[in-house]
């Protein structure tokens, strides 16, 4: 944009609050894409789904295994089982009715099965790890939109292969909208954050709008002699398209 003269009126650019270009955090085949330029998505919103039938199958088989309980319960009550044995072992070795070594063998045995059903128990936690694991990997092949915004641009389509370095698609915040403004220098003492400004979209869109400054840059342009500043301009049901060119004009209870 080139920097704008000394007068009331500056010429602005209209820009998207935020550009995302969305990728796939994995590799694999694009199944199908769910928006198509134009659309409008929300923040967690699915986009697109890659090819996920291996990831679908992992998860069903680690549902299984961290569902199952039978071997915990096996354990737990052998170790149960035998630790009541060693207890009568010696409660009747106190009275020199059993061998001292039959106790040391069912002291034994109530030891090992204890630590069987902790074993057990392990195996299950990690089961479950296992299946968050897998469903941590499926859901990375969903791609979500982190924005609320539109699809400005499709770049693959079912059947092609996504990779980290290759955007599926564009998204574009547009509510709000930024501003943007070379200002001559002239200007900086006056600009403060929170001053408004009517801003006028180029034709065919046209009209007023106030937009509320939220940035004045601290580094000049010594080649221009100006300064940058930016604006929020709300756009809620978004009728202003990002892109226009626009001029603005300060509102008077600003001016010094």
């Amino acid at each position: 944009m080139e920097p704008a003269s000394a007068s009331d009126t500056l010429d602005c650019l209209i820009e998207p609050r935020i550009v995302a270009k969305l990728a796939s955090p994995v590799q694999g085949v694009v199944a199908e894409v769910l928006v198509d330029c134009g659309d409008f998505v929300k923040r967690g919103d699915p986009v697109a789904r890659l090819a996920s039938g291996v990831e679908e199958a992992a998860v069903g088989v680690a549902r299984i295994q961290a569902a199952n309980e039978y071997q915990v319960e096996s354990k737990r009550h052998r170790s149960e089982l035998l630790r009541r044995k060693r207890d009568r072992a010696q409660t009747l070795q106190k009275v020199n009715v059993v061998a001292e070594s039959a106790l040391d063998e069912a002291a034994t045995e109530a030891r090992v099965a204890e630590l069987e059903a902790r074993e057990a128990e392990l195996n299950l936690t990690l089961a479950r790890a296992e299946l968050k694991r897998n469903e941590e990997n499926l859901a990375r092949r969903t791609i979500k939109s982190p924005i609320d915004g539109v699809v400005t641009e499709r770049t693959l389509a079912a059947g092609e292969f996504a990779y980290e370095q290759a955007p599926i698609m564009t998204v574009a915040e547009i509510d709000p909208l930024h501003v943007g403004v070379y200002a001559p220098l002239d200007y900086y003492h006056r600009t403060k954050q929170g001053m408004r400004a009517e801003v006028h979209p180029e034709e065919p869109i046209g009209g007023s709008y106030i937009g509320t400054v939220t940035i004045v840059d601290r580094v000049f342009d010594a080649g221009s002699g100006a300064f940058g500043i930016r604006l929020d301009l709300p756009n809620p049901d978004h009728l202003l398209p990002a892109g226009l060119h626009c001029t603005l004009r300060f509102l008077q209870e600003n001016i010094d």
